[in-house]
């Protein structure tokens, strides 16, 4: 019988490598030899309520198939974001269902594909879905969003994702970043300081974006993003909030204030196929180089010390793009 090295969490929650058998896949499952996965916010939060296998960025090859797969074959390279109801990619075998699995990018390497399923499909969901964009190049001309924390995983994905729907972005960091958020499509960059020395979301007019797409704490920038979106926008968040939201004075410009989460799909049952076909999409848009990937850092092994050292860095709050282990 293969082994399966895992990191697993232990009692007290912290990172614990440990060994398991290979798990046999589902009749709808994908067995994956994982060779690559990232850390995300997301593992950070669950990391406190859970002692599963995380995860939820993955790369492989399909080792077998189950019974009632008919889309791929052993030997194929995929990738994915997993789902909260099975065990994660911090394992060299995992089992996976077919719906959500995409054959990997072919141009790009496996630290980086890997880096791309999850804040992928949060920002194709977001922007697409629930703020209501066209999804096809150069559709939304004319039309402004706005991003708030445009550094960081989702945002990275984001921007390039609005720029090729036709969209003029505007996205926020620290100054240091602005390289940055330009070289990944964004038109306007603004420091998220005030004051600042630089422009800034208190220097902008009332009423000034069709769109907002806040990535960092809701309940902090509410009030602005109010100020800023214009009558009948749509304002969207992948973050949760501690308290109550006030969202009554949204009604007099009859904008619209909406979530996005990336697990819903598969902890619902519901549309989970349409997050296999948006990664086919971003494949495709990698692979004609319309898009480009984010990662920044990777560390080579799947191991308690890589996992804190992410872990850390993310901890910060200061990260730019994606880190990826490499197995």
């Amino acid at each position: 019988m293969t082994t399966n090295q895992q990191i697993k969490l232990n009692a007290d929650h912290q990172w614990s490598a440990t060994t398991g058998s290979k798990p046999t896949p589902k009749a709808n499952e994908l067995l994956i030899k994982v060779q690559a996965s990232s850390i995300n916010p997301v593992d950070l939060k669950r990391r406190a309520i859970t002692t599963t296998i995380l995860g939820y960025d993955g790369y492989g090859t399909v080792q077998q198939v189950g019974a009632a797969v008919t889309t791929f074959h052993p030997g194929d390279v995929v990738f994915y974001a997993g789902s909260t109801q099975i065990n994660g990619s911090f394992q060299h075998y995992q089992c996976i269902p077919a719906a959500i699995c995409a054959i990997a990018p072919s141009s790009i390497s496996a630290t980086d594909s890997a880096g791309l399923p999850l804040v992928s499909l949060t920002a194709y969901e977001l922007l697409f879905e629930k703020l209501g964009f066209t999804a096809q190049p150069n559709a939304n001309q004319g039309q402004h969003l706005l991003i708030i924390n445009g550094a960081g995983g989702v945002g990275s994905i984001l921007s390039q994702l609005a720029k090729w729907a036709g969209l003029t972005v505007s996205a926020t960091s620290s100054p240091s970043h602005f390289d940055w958020l330009t070289a990944n499509g964004a038109d306007h960059c603004l420091d998220y300081h005030s004051p600042s020395k630089h422009a800034n979301l208190a220097h902008l007019p009332n009423n000034h974006f069709d769109s907002i797409a806040v990535l960092y704490d809701i309940e902090h920038y509410l009030p602005t993003v109010t100020r800023l979106i214009k009558p009948f926008g749509q304002i969207g968040t992948i973050v949760g909030n501690s308290h109550p939201l006030d969202l009554a004075p949204l009604k007099a410009k009859s904008a619209s204030f909406s979530y996005e989460y990336m697990f819903t799909k598969t902890d619902y049952q519901f549309q989970t196929a349409s997050q296999g076909a948006i990664l086919r999409q971003i494949a495709q848009l990698i692979d004609t180089q319309i898009l480009h990937p984010i990662t920044t850092a990777h560390y080579n092994g799947l191991t308690v010390t890589n996992l804190q050292a992410i872990t850390d860095t993310l901890l910060s709050s200061h990260t730019v793009g994606k880190q990826v282990l490499l197995y």
